[in-house]
């Protein structure tokens, strides 16, 4: 019998950098309430390391708290669906 995931799917809405050489990727739901934060060593990313979407557990996602913010990622999160595919690297 398959089991039916639990995951949610979230779309990458940012890419920044940190003074640790850390790639700091933010994922939103596309209603822009809750993300997804990743971070990678620069030296480890490779070319499919950086997708348009995610599955992840909801355990693993936080809550955005500011209107602003979830406004800003969940208009990104849209442009993301429009124009990508899920596993296309970004």
């Amino acid at each position: 019998m398959p089991s039916e995931s639990a995951d949610v799917r979230v779309w990458l809405v940012e890419r920044d950098y940190d003074n640790r050489d850390l790639i700091i990727l933010t994922y939103a739901t596309p209603d822009g309430t809750q993300t997804f934060r990743k971070e990678l060593a620069v030296q480890a990313v490779d070319l499919d390391t950086v997708t348009a979407a995610k599955d992840v557990s909801p355990d693993d996602l936080a809550t955005v708290e500011d209107p602003d913010v979830r406004d800003r990622y969940a208009d990104e999160a849209a442009r993301m669906v429009e124009e990508h595919d899920p596993d296309e690297t970004i």
